[in-house]
């Protein structure tokens, strides 16, 4: 539908700076943006005016790493480090979802949750089971919010509930579920998700790696995350010289393969070279790094240096889908780390945040976070009258967007579009 949103529009073009119009005009036409103007276009004036005088429009959030079965059980085991958690909270829980009542029952409160959220486009992980996994990617689609959703792949080093029986065996079940999904959804697609390299056998990684170039399909993991994780895989994999690396021999970071890796906490030079080489999206969780003691990402780095990077709620490591948090807390972390651990790299910015929350990793899915001509139309409208402040009409749009960022939530979203497709 072709539609013109009036209101006070906030969107970036670069991560450095914000633009901003207000009582402007986002003019929508088959579900792309065509531009933000200050006086709409004679040519335009046709197209039917939803008018949001006084309110903030803002493209939607983009939420790159987080794992659908796990919201759950969100706030538990938040004062145990990464594997332990995974051994006494995820691995029991994720178990469960080869019961599809359970699985359904799960899974419709988190879309239902994904729907109300200001996220518009989600890059999901699911658990091992192909059923409950499609599932999952039923309920996406009938959410409205454009999403990738991974069928785990796990065979080795996890309990028996939740390991595969062999690589031949993980591969037969995701190759089945890629074909009894193929074309099936409009706004959901399949994405490649070898857990991690501690529970993915090398042959089971090169499978993965050559079932992506064959299907032509985009792959999620988790890269360096947490110390002893990495040793961890050190000691697996001994002829890799980094944890990047171990992918990368199997041909599954990057280059021709579309890839996300969550965290990258403790990334050595040798491997960020890797990632910028082949162009490897950093998926930055700032709450889960820290509930789970993980550490602080050098993320003012990955910007520095171009490389790709959105920001993940990481839900059960996060607490919460809110990518307002996740920028909120990519912020604090950054002056955490700047202050403690390494001064040579600033704070990260309020634009910087933003950018990474819409269009950074808005560009996993294309053009996709900014309201561009071109990009597709994703929209948030804002009600700011939750929390009022008699400095309202002195400040400027970008002071409201930050006071959103910090004090936003839910509630505070009126109107949602994904290309161009009102949700609610």
């Amino acid at each position: 539908m072709n539609r013109v949103l009036k209101g006070d529009i906030v969107y970036s073009r670069s991560k450095t700076s914000l633009q901003s119009c207000k009582d402007g005009y986002l003019v929508i036409e088959e579900g792309r943006c065509r531009g933000v103007f200050e006086k709409l276009p004679e040519k335009y004036q046709k197209i039917p005016l939803e008018d949001y005088t006084g309110h903030l429009i803002i493209p939607g959030l983009v939420d790159i790493h987080l794992h659908a079965p796990q919201y759950t059980f969100r706030s538990l085991g938040m004062d145990l480090e990464l594997l332990e958690w995974l051994n006494t909270h995820t691995f029991p829980q994720e178990s469960r979802y080869q019961d599809l009542e359970y699985a359904k029952k799960a899974y419709g409160m988190f879309a239902e949750d994904m729907r109300r959220s200001g996220t518009t486009r989600a890059v999901i992980f699911a658990t091992i089971h192909p059923e409950a996994t499609e599932l999952l990617m039923d309920l996406m689609e009938e959410s409205g919010i454009c999403s990738y959703v991974g069928k785990v792949n796990m065979d080795r080093n996890s309990p028996d509930i939740l390991c595969e029986s062999s690589a031949n065996e993980s591969l037969r079940a995701t190759r089945q579920w890629l074909e009894n999904t193929k074309d099936r959804y409009q706004r959901t697609k399949p994405i490649l998700t070898p857990r991690f390299i501690p529970s993915c056998s090398d042959e089971l990684m090169r499978g993965i790696g050559q079932l992506a170039r064959e299907y032509g399909l985009p792959l999620q993991s988790h890269l360096s995350e947490n110390k002893s994780e990495i040793a961890w895989v050190q000691e697996l994999c001994p002829w890799s010289s980094c944890y990047g690396d171990a992918y990368d021999k199997a041909g599954a970071f990057g280059g021709e393969i579309k890839t996300i890796m969550a965290h990258c906490v403790w990334c050595p030079d040798e491997e960020l070279e890797l990632m910028k080489k082949r162009g490897v999206f950093v998926a930055h969780c700032p709450e889960s790094n820290t509930n789970l003691s993980s550490g602080i990402a050098p993320v003012r780095r990955y910007l520095d240096e171009g490389v790709p990077t959105g920001l993940g709620s990481d839900v059960a490591g996060g607490t919460v889908l809110s990518i307002f948090k996740a920028m909120e807390l990519a912020v604090q972390t950054s002056k955490l780390r700047w202050r403690l651990s390494d001064s040579s790299l600033k704070p990260l910015t309020v634009p910087e945040v933003f950018y990474m929350a819409t269009a950074g990793g808005g560009a996993f899915f294309g053009k996709v976070g900014s309201f561009e001509d071109g990009f597709e139309a994703d929209a948030l409208v804002l009600d700011e009258s939750r929390v009022p402040t008699p400095l309202f009409a002195e400040l400027s749009l970008e002071e409201r967007l930050e006071r959103m960022i910090y004090l936003g939530c839910e509630q505070d979203i009126i109107h949602k579009y994904v290309a161009g497709c009102q949700l609610f």
